[in-house]
């Protein structure tokens, strides 16, 4: 299993010093090290969710739910929730109120090690 690391947002933020003919287009055989080379896949769309927890019925107990049935999950109040991004997790974060929306902040961003 890939091994998780914390990135600071910093690491992502634009450097404009070391810009190199081709960066970003995929021809150099290097990964982006900032924003000005990541342009070119901001108009891609993505799925985001914001998983609060998780919970294991029988599709019987699934049946009997109702109305205001509260389904018990397996985090606790407060704990962080998982964001992923096309079904891969990117980060954790809290669930904060926006106006009368619901939203999520991300406290850490998580960095899968691809070795």
């Amino acid at each position: 299993m890939a091994e998780k690391e914390n990135l600071d947002l910093q690491d992502l933020e634009q450097d404009g010093s070391e810009e190199q003919e081709g960066a970003g287009r995929g021809d150099t055989g290097r990964v982006p090290t900032n924003a000005k080379e990541l342009e070119a896949v901001y108009d891609i769309p993505v799925q985001v969710s914001a998983v609060l927890g998780r919970s294991t019925m029988q599709v019987s107990q699934l049946l009997k739910l109702g109305r205001g049935a509260v389904v018990e999950l397996d985090r606790k109040v407060g704990e962080a929730i998982d964001i992923y991004v096309n079904d891969r997790l990117v980060a954790r974060g809290e669930v904060v109120v926006v106006e009368d929306r619901l939203g999520v902040t991300m406290t850490e961003i998580i960095k899968m090690d691809r070795s």
